[in-house]
């Protein structure tokens, strides 16, 4: 299964790739794909970030993770404290 981030990247690739076409015919001129890198970056921010889970962070050596099942330290066992 693709993860959210994989498929977040291949959705803004076939975006940004179709308007890369789209500017190419329409101008007539392949310098347009030079622009093709940036089109997902324009579109960064509009996603709210709610889905986001709060960091968890390790007291003693502060080893930080957002994964949800993760509740203690792999280095040193202690348990994570949410910021």
């Amino acid at each position: 299964m693709v993860g959210s981030r994989t498929r977040t990247a291949l959705v803004g690739l076939a975006v940004s790739l179709a308007v890369s076409v789209a500017a190419w015919y329409y101008f007539d001129t392949l310098l347009v794909f030079l622009f093709l890198p940036f089109v997902p970056v324009l579109f960064r921010g509009l996603t709210g970030g709610e889905d986001r889970q709060p960091a968890k962070t390790c007291p003693t050596c502060g080893f930080e993770t957002r994964a949800r099942d993760v509740n203690y330290c792999p280095r040193d066992g202690a348990q994570l404290v949410v910021e």
